[in-house]
């Protein structure tokens, strides 16, 4: 049987790489290759974990994108019936930029269900930081569909969030089961 599958998107520099990282950084097995060099991922990267699911790294959108990256990613968000979830990185030092605008109205286009993940928190001043996340929470709210409500908040440097991440990417993988509180 096909494994499910999950992927992350977002703006090219937006900190993919080094979320799926910090992501694996509990099984060394897995080496995730990160560059100093914005938009160095140039095709979908797939990461095998373990029996339970695949993690896709997309290529970066907007600056330095390959020329191919609308084909190849609608192609991929189109056809994959295994598909589970879409994470849609976002910078939280920029917030929403035009660009991510486009890749949301893709998302919500052909339906796929995502989740938003703010990025980088740690280099983002808190008063800039919360005004971010309320600008996300009210554009998720007033224009989105398919979008989980639940902002994620990481820092790749400082793990903030990432366990959060981590056991969300479990559980709509169908490898975390809600357990209710008695």
């Amino acid at each position: 049987p096909l494994l499910l599958q999950v992927c992350f998107v977002g703006r090219s520099n937006v900190g993919k790489s080094s979320l799926i990282r910090a992501l694996f950084s509990l099984s060394p097995e897995v080496e995730v290759r990160v560059s100093k060099t914005p938009g160095h991922t140039k095709k979908m990267n797939f990461f095998k974990v373990g029996k339970y699911f695949t993690l896709v790294d997309m290529p970066g959108y907007g600056y330095r994108a390959p020329q191919d990256f609308v084909e190849m990613v609608e192609a991929y968000l189109q056809e994959r019936h295994n598909l589970k979830r879409t994470f849609l990185l976002v910078d939280g030092v920029v917030g929403l930029q035009k660009t991510d605008h486009i890749a949301v109205e893709m998302l919500e286009e052909f339906g796929i269900p995502y989740v938003m993940v703010l990025t980088k928190i740690d280099r983002a001043a808190r008063g800039l930081l919360l005004k971010n996340v309320l600008e996300i929470q009210e554009f998720v709210k007033e224009k989105t569909q398919g979008c989980f409500p639940q902002l994620f908040l990481v820092s790749s440097l400082e793990f903030s969030g990432v366990h959060l991440l981590r056991c969300f990417v479990a559980h709509v993988t169908g490898n975390l089961p809600i357990v209710e509180a008695s």
